[in-house]
């Protein structure tokens, strides 16, 4: 068969590769990335977590490359560009050199099925050996343990906190989640856990392998100081740090995590003051309580399950408005439909449920009934921008409008920018 030879027909052709979108193990990943000899030399951070992982990632990126170091991060998933997904030295993997990673990696795997994500964790892997990156970041797909990015062993791993999320996956509990998420931390190093309150067996596994296990509260922390805050920890502290630029309280939580992993990694990566308060400053993730101001103001939130739904309820209640929230609301079919609407129930005047394309999407009409079911009027809408027309013709100024639930219900929206002109659903893209 010939290969590819453009990066939408390589990606097309990937989705063709594993009966199965999401197949957990790391046998597969580990044979091929064996096959193709190319070590991340680096020291690396693996990043996990229910919800914070993206945002906590993005600080390690800007604080690290504000120190120096030539970071390559690999995250997901994308909101508008695969190419997202990998970034070197600040700046997204371009199509060619994605491109022609994946040819070694199609012409190394042999029998090896590899799915969508592990393919693409094996590229940002060969891409950063090419590159030959100072540091890597890795944010894991889904749990950890058997996550395609744990076939790297982490010189220093963050759990960034556990909820309620892919329960087909890692279980239904937080215990069960919590280990599945332990599996990225190695014995002898660092292992931070930034949850608050961390299941036992989270707790029980760093223990048993003796890894370094730091948690806040415990081993770090931080504390609010007026328009600053200040990091501490049994040996260093850090005052008058400026709030991140991400948006949204919850961040300096992130934030401090990230300090946390940098701080014990401290003797091969050393990073100054001065770039942890740049990078603080700097750094910048799209989709995660992103706000347009404007007459009417919007606000686009990934938020999906309800752990990120009531970070997001929390944010909009420190950021009042002074006419009526409206919010556009797409979910995948495998989400927790009811609790992400409880959670946001108090902070929503109206909702407009739409129905995400694909298979997983979950019709906008039993969203509607859930928005209902707790007291707050809904309609439906076929597309995600008709509801945006919807929600932006019913909206006076003074009123907000947030588009949350998914990557797939926000991506469309940042792509046409539907407040800035009228953008007919023919030309809107939907990914």
């Amino acid at each position: 068969m010939r290969r590819p030879e453009t990066l939408a027909a390589w990606l097309a052709y990937l989705e063709t590769l594993h009966p199965k979108a999401i197949a957990l193990g790391l046998d597969r990943v580990r044979a091929v990335h064996a096959k193709l000899d190319a070590p991340v030399a680096c020291p690396v951070v693996t990043v996990t977590g229910t919800n914070g992982k993206g945002s906590t990632c993005a600080l390690l990126e800007a604080i690290l490359r504000r120190a120096g170091y030539r970071v390559g991060l690999y995250a997901s998933p994308h909101l508008l560009r695969y190419n997202e997904r990998v970034r070197i030295d600040g700046m997204d993997a371009d199509d060619s050199a994605l491109c022609q990673a994946f040819t070694r990696i199609d012409a190394a795997r042999g029998d090896n099925s590899l799915t969508y994500f592990e393919f693409g964790t094996l590229a940002a892997l060969e891409l950063f050996h090419e590159a030959r990156v100072e540091v890597a970041v890795l944010e894991v797909g889904l749990g950890g343990r058997l996550d395609a990015v744990n076939t790297v062993d982490a010189d220093a791993a963050l759990v960034v906190s556990i909820g309620i999320d892919h329960v087909d996956w890692l279980g239904a509990d937080r215990d069960s989640i919590g280990y599945e998420k332990a599996g990225i931390y190695r014995p002898g190093r660092p292992a931070i856990c930034a949850d608050p309150d961390p299941p036992r067996r989270l707790i029980d596994h760093a223990k048993g392998i003796g890894a370094l296990l730091q948690r806040i509260g415990r081993d770090y922390g931080f504390i609010r100081t007026g328009p600053t805050w200040r990091w501490w920890s049994a040996e260093i502290r850090l005052d008058g740090l400026p709030p991140p630029a991400l948006a949204g309280d919850h961040q300096i939580g992130n934030a401090a995590a990230a300090l946390a992993t940098l701080a014990s990694l401290r003797d091969r990566l050393p990073v100054p003051p001065t770039a942890i308060h740049a990078g603080l400053l700097e750094a910048s993730l799209p989709g995660r309580f992103q706000i347009f101001p404007g007459p009417v103001e919007w606000i686009l939130d990934v938020a999906h399950n309800p752990q990120g739904a009531a970070v997001l309820a929390g944010n909009l209640r420190a950021r009042p408005c002074s006419g009526r929230t409206l919010a556009i609301l797409g979910l995948l079919a495998d989400k927790d439909a009811s609790g992400v609407i409880q959670a946001l129930a108090g902070t929503i005047d109206e909702g407009y449920a739409v129905t995400l394309a694909g298979s997983r999407g979950r019709p906008g009409a039993d969203l509607a009934a859930v928005l209902r079911a707790v007291g707050i009027r809904a309609t439906t809408a076929d597309h995600i921008l008709e509801g945006c027309r919807a929600a932006r013709a019913a909206a006076a100024p003074g009123d907000r409008i947030v588009v949350l639930g998914s990557f797939l219900t926000v991506a469309p929206v940042l792509a046409a920018r539907p407040w800035f002109s009228d953008i007919s659903l023919s030309h809107s893209r939907e990914v």
